[in-house]
């Protein structure tokens, strides 16, 4: 450190913000935008700037927001008919990012020896028959406890896959619905 002393501070703090701007830009915090995709209209790029989540608000510098979105869960509307189906379920795993719901073991009491459990498998982000997958196992165990675990097929996966398809058309429908509003009561 006997050569920091020789150095003027003037040129030390330079170089020391020259660092740290390398450091900046190369943390992929500074995306230049291309002109022609980006609207000259400054009203337009913050709405939709807003839509997308992003930008800084001090609502969320003083919660200690980070900057995960969550916006893809409370959006989609497969993701939340799945969630309100399966709300009598106890949940093991959710993960949205990796478009998964797994269910923990079941029984409804009629038969102590035996339990389910209800994998769903998002595809697709779409409402469609074939975006969702839904996986039931069934757990038989014996007096000794040895259980024995089978996936089995009933049913119950397609009244589960019908019921989660309407409920999504409702939801989709529902956010239709307040999307118009909004755009009809800022154009007048």
């Amino acid at each position: 450190m006997g050569f920091m002393n020789y150095i003027p501070k003037r040129i030390l703090f330079f170089i020391t913000g020259i660092v740290i701007l390398g450091f900046l830009s190369s943390c992929g915090i500074y995306n230049p935008s291309d002109a022609r995709k980006v609207s000259p209209n400054s009203k337009e790029r913050v709405k939709k700037n807003l839509e997308e989540g992003k930008g800084i608000s001090l609502g969320k510098m003083l919660d200690g927001g980070s900057g995960t979105s969550y916006q893809f869960a409370s959006s989609n509307p497969m993701w939340r008919a799945t969630l309100e189906i399966l709300d009598f379920l106890p949940l093991a795993n959710v993960d949205y990012s990796g478009g998964i719901i797994t269910t923990d073991w079941y029984s409804e009491g009629t038969s102590l020896d035996e339990s389910i459990k209800i994998t769903v498998r998002f595809l697709t982000n779409e409402i469609r028959s074939d975006g969702i997958r839904i996986i039931v196992h069934k757990k038989r165990c014996d007096i000794q406890q040895q259980c024995r675990i089978k996936k089995i097929s009933s049913t119950l996966e397609q009244e589960l896959q019908v019921a989660i398809l309407k409920k999504a058309t409702i939801f989709q429908k529902d956010y239709d619905k307040t999307k118009k509003k909004y755009k009809r009561s800022e154009v007048q």
